[in-house]
């Protein structure tokens, strides 16, 4: 398990998938999805974009880059899906979370 959270948190941006993870882990898609599962209270891919959001809250937070920079690094390829995943999220536009609202 460790070296699949250090490959999600090391690239969030990539598209994952359960077969990739449960490869680095040693494990065939299914056994690795349920260990995971047990082990850190998410699905893999839950996992996935919940640490994709948090990621991206920091940086909406601590930098100036624009939007389409923060969809990139969280491994969305549209600003609009991006802001769609978000607002689900946190309940709020990226842009309004950026000002601290």
């Amino acid at each position: 398990m460790a070296r699949a959270l250090r490959a999600l948190h090391d690239d969030p941006a990539r598209a994952w998938t359960v077969e990739e993870l449960g490869a680095l882990s040693g494990l065939s898609r299914a056994p690795f999805a349920r260990r995971f599962t047990t082990l850190v209270g998410r699905a893999p891919l839950a996992y996935l974009t919940w640490w994709r959001m948090t990621t991206a809250g920091r940086l909406l937070r601590s930098a100036d880059v624009p939007l389409r920079v923060v969809a990139q690094r969280s491994g969305y390829s549209s600003e609009f899906a991006f802001a769609k995943a978000f607002k689900r999220e946190y309940g709020m536009a990226p842009g309004r979370y950026r000002e601290g609202a």
